[in-house]
């Protein structure tokens, strides 16, 4: 059990850049552009960026779950190409450990100029989050292929690169994260996940941000390696039922 002190938490905290030292293990290459919290630099490691059990798992699931997506691969993309010939994948900048950044993949589920659109559709969600049940730039595809999680499959490919791992907190946006407030910073010190306690605790059926910091945060203080065997099973059961997922 990983335990941390929550004080800082309430602190109104100033943003700096000149402070971080050269051995900080928080990286100048950040979405935040440099603005960290001088508390926030001085909380440990995480241990679960440290495992090499982890790691293990992540390299091992990876490899098994890409051969998965790529007998899956072609069926898909065979649909996504006969609906609207555009492209099979659907890559995004998001923040991951440290607030570093990196490119995210999925099979493509919505329409091709879907972020253009998004000023279209209202937020159904609470916070620095973006939700709509009966998002009209998503395909019908692409709602088989989000109801059953499928589209996530090349994340994979994100968890064999070191970027995220089989099990974190979810993997914030960009403009999410230069919204944070302090609290908000302590989801950056694990690697985000392609499931975890949001994920595997009813998915986007739960529309608060402070939710799901609170989920993330949780997540850290619970960790263990058998504490990610529990929600990977229990993420499988969840994606069967398909509860919550749209």
């Amino acid at each position: 059990m990983v335990k941390y002190d929550k004080t800082y938490v309430r602190t109104e905290l100033k943003t700096v850049s000149a402070y971080i030292p050269d051995t900080s293990p928080y990286t100048r290459e950040s979405v935040l552009n440099n603005q960290y919290l001088s508390q926030y630099l001085q909380q440990p490691i995480h241990p679960s960026v440290q495992s090499r059990t982890k790691r293990l798992v992540d390299i091992i699931g990876a490899i098994v779950g890409l051969i998965i997506t790529a007998f899956l691969a072609i069926p898909i993309a065979i649909a996504n190409f006969s609906y609207d010939r555009g492209p099979v994948f659907y890559k995004q900048t998001r923040c991951g450990l440290h607030g570093q950044t990196f490119q995210i993949w999925k099979f493509r589920s919505m329409v091709v100029n879907a972020d253009k659109l998004k000023h279209l559709v209202k937020n159904e969600a609470q916070g620095h989050i973006f939700k709509c049940a009966n998002d009209p730039r998503i395909t019908p595809i692409g709602r088989l292929l989000r109801r059953s999680s499928l589209d996530e499959l090349p994340q994979f490919w994100n968890v064999l690169k070191g970027e995220m791992s089989l099990v974190g907190t979810r993997p914030p946006t960009v403009d999410e994260v230069k919204n944070y407030q302090g609290h908000h910073y302590v989801r950056l010190q694990v690697k985000p996940g392609m499931t975890g306690e949001w994920q595997a605790n009813g998915r986007s059926s739960i529309k608060d941000f402070e939710q799901i910091v609170q989920m993330d945060i949780d997540y850290q203080q619970k960790w263990t390696a058998m504490y990610d065997l529990k929600l990977i099973i229990k993420t499988i059961w969840v994606v069967i039922k398909a509860s919550g997922a749209y």
